[in-house]
């Protein structure tokens, strides 16, 4: 056969399989009805196993393992159809869609706004670009700006939530767990690391550089070729430029942002000294409201899932049935608990859609723990 009529004749079967399929899923449908009376789980694992050995009867091990995955995707899809029609004790959705109506169209101008560190930090410059006129409360640590917020002190916080060379603040992510405010806006900032010292010296006097955990990390091929010198890690690189500013000290120097320079009167010893210039911080901006604005197109949220072989798998096989782009997805050790974890995910989609609120109300009504962290826009 010529790849024309072959083409021809998988369109057939093409047809042939839609209809089938729309005729899966509409008995679906009757299944979910009969299992609410009834009060039945929606998963029935036994049934499952018994179609899956049945319809690879005969089969060679090759295209057993291509029908298994055929049927184990639809499963999952009748499994979410399922359990869309029996989710009802879930106020997410609604809680969303009041926060959509209350929520005004643009992102406000002027603010009191909750950072992390002092005037220099990389907090601050995040803050600038994402309001036009902010009020800035300093904190010293990411609690202090989570509890500003949470007790209404400041309308906003900011805090870094990762970064591409040095991954995760794993501080932060902890911290989110105990939830208690909505993520409304995040902003990718490209962060360059200068070193600075109090005097102009030769970069062969420092005998000891002070800086955040994630400045030092992001700058680690630069710190290699420094052997012997002492690294010290701080709570906030700005914090650290004034240490520096206030010391007497001729051989200390600070890695920070290169607007320190001029706070605190410092000297550039180097400049551009990060591991790779595609070196960008997100930052999250929270209020203690669900606030969403136009032009909200990502979505946070925290989820366990059972210690079950599968769980993770069914998971994405829920954001990957309706088409749902996940460009995060990183797991967090569970305290008290053996090798189990919780997941924390972003996604792209519109809560707007019905689908995608369908699938966090299956998802927050699930026995499972479940924390919806926001809708929001991040900017660049």
């Amino acid at each position: 056969m010529q790849l024309d009529e072959i083409r021809k004749e998988i369109d057939q079967v093409d047809d042939r399989l839609t209809e089938l399929f729309a005729h899966r899923m509409e008995l679906a449908k009757q299944v979910a009805a009969s299992k609410k009376e009834s009060g039945k789980q929606v998963a029935d694992r036994g049934r499952e196993r018994e179609i899956l050995y049945r319809v690879t009867d005969g089969m060679n091990e090759e295209m057993a393992g291509y029908t298994r995955v055929f049927y184990q995707t639809l499963f999952e899809l009748s499994r979410a159809s399922q359990r869309r029609r029996l989710t009802n004790d879930s106020a997410l959705p609604e809680k969303i869609k009041l926060s959509l109506e209350k929520t005004d169209t643009s992102f406000p101008a002027r603010a009191v706004v909750a950072c992390q560190g002092i005037e220099g930090a990389y907090s601050q410059q995040a803050c600038d670009r994402l309001f036009q006129m902010p009020k800035i409360l300093y904190f010293k640590s990411f609690q202090g700006v989570i509890k500003a917020v949470a007790e209404g002190l400041c309308e906003y916080g900011i805090l870094p939530i990762e970064n591409s060379i040095h991954g995760s603040v794993n501080q932060v992510y902890d911290l989110m767990e105990q939830g208690g405010f909505s993520i409304v806006r995040s902003l990718r900032l490209q962060v360059r690391h200068s070193l600075l010292s109090k005097k102009d010296v030769p970069l062969s006097h420092i005998k000891e550089i002070v800086s955040h955990e994630q400045g030092l990390g992001q700058c680690s091929e630069f710190l290699a070729s420094l052997p012997g010198v002492k690294i010290t890690p701080f709570d906030n690189t700005a914090e650290a430029a004034k240490f520096v500013a206030r010391s007497d000290r001729d051989d200390l120097a600070v890695i920070c942002s290169d607007q320190c320079s001029e706070i605190y009167n410092l000297h550039r010893l180097a400049e551009g000294i990060q591991d790779s210039d595609n070196n960008y911080t997100r930052f999250i901006c929270i209020s203690r409201k669900m606030e969403i604005y136009a032009g909200a197109n990502r979505i946070s949220l925290l989820c366990s899932l059972p210690h079950t072989p599968g769980a993770l798998y069914e998971l994405v096989a829920k954001f990957n049935a309706l088409g749902l782009n996940l460009v995060k997805l990183e797991s967090r050790p569970i305290p008290g608990r053996s090798f189990e974890f919780h997941f924390y995910l972003d996604f792209e989609a519109d809560v707007r859609n019905e689908a995608t609120l369908s699938l966090l109300a299956e998802m927050d009504a699930s026995p499972e723990r479940f924390c919806f962290f926001g809708a929001y826009q991040e900017l660049s």
